[in-house]
């Protein structure tokens, strides 16, 4: 097969290779995907980068967790009745060296999710990483039937699913955003600048929000505080500093929860509700990413560089068969 891999962490020009490599076999309780869509996620970028400092785990990774295609072969295990199925997939690069930049990719079964035939392959291709950290970050405290939700960073792939679930979910939904424009699913769209407060307060009656989701935290901080209402929460998925400064007094004084959310070790059973709602929610189109820009496997470090400056108002796909 045709397969991306780097051996070395770094610049993506630098280290990422294309070339062939043997088709992978499913193991017992897996299944293989022909790819159709790799979907690239900015943990994915951070990973090649060696962002973090962990180095790599293996001497060769083929990158991207995210990905959609058809399921061609089953390990022990697994129901022949499968092979032909369409699917989208997660978690495929999540402690795994290999994962959706190729041809073929091996995933557990219960990672690759039926795509319903009205969702496109590079549609599938984006909803894993991006909504399994939405859908956490807005229901591991409990439903939201006419809960006042605030999310940031609302056009982001976090944002958009998490503007889009939580509609589906029966909140009240504010999307922050930086630049004026539409947020499909939105009730209300507020810039976020200095306003923001005040008129959060304003639609709410004065009580603030009962949950914000957070892709700013070391920023926002002090603003959310400012914006939930007692006992609300934050959940936050992303940062701008490392080591943020938290105004613990006035969160405890407030009886504010926060949660950090990582996707690779949300619980089995959040992850199979998330991909039943994701699916649903793409199926009714009410869950829909735009999609900026196709890669064929070959322009690879090229796609990784679109995925870093974050220019390309949209999510960007590898096609391995373009």
């Amino acid at each position: 097969m045709r397969a991306a891999w780097y051996e070395s962490t770094g610049p993506a020009s630098a280290v990422l290779r294309v070339g062939e490599m043997e088709d992978p076999q499913p193991g017992p309780g897996e299944v293989r995907i022909r790819v159709h869509a790799s979907g690239i996620n900015h943990g994915d970028v951070i990973k090649r980068q060696d962002w973090t400092g962990y180095g790599m785990a293996w001497p060769r990774v083929i990158p991207h967790s995210d990905g959609a295609g058809v399921i061609d072969a089953v390990g022990e295990g697994v129901p022949a009745a499968l092979v032909g199925e369409r699917v989208w997939c997660y978690d495929a690069q999540s402690y795994r060296p290999f994962g959706t930049a190729a041809g073929y990719v091996t995933v557990p079964a219960e990672k690759a999710v039926h795509l319903p035939d009205s969702v496109s392959f590079e549609q599938g291709a984006c909803l894993g990483i991006s909504g399994l950290t939405a859908h956490r970050a807005l229901f591991m405290d409990g439903p939201l039937r006419d809960a006042w939700v605030l999310v940031t960073g609302a056009t982001g792939a976090v944002g958009r699913s998490a503007v889009a679930l939580a509609r589906r979910g029966g909140a009240r939904v504010i999307a922050t955003v930086r630049r004026p424009g539409p947020v499909p699913g939105a009730d209300h769209v507020l810039l976020a600048d200095g306003t923001l407060p005040g008129r959060v307060k304003e639609l709410t009656g004065g009580r603030g929000v009962d949950r914000v989701l957070e892709v700013a935290f070391g920023a926002n901080a002090d603003i959310d505080l400012e914006i939930l209402a007692v006992g609300g929460v934050i959940a936050a998925y992303a940062t701008d500093e490392a080591r943020p400064a938290i105004p613990f007094w006035q969160l405890g004084y407030s009886n504010v929860t926060a949660h950090f959310l990582g996707s690779d070790d949300f619980p089995a059973a959040a992850k199979r509700a998330a991909t039943e709602e994701l699916s649903a929610a793409a199926a009714a189109a009410d869950l829909v990413h735009p999609i900026a820009r196709r890669y064929p496997l070959e322009d690879i470090a090229a796609a990784h560089e679109a995925v870093e400056t974050g220019s390309a108002g949209g999510r960007i796909v590898v096609v391995p068969g373009l």
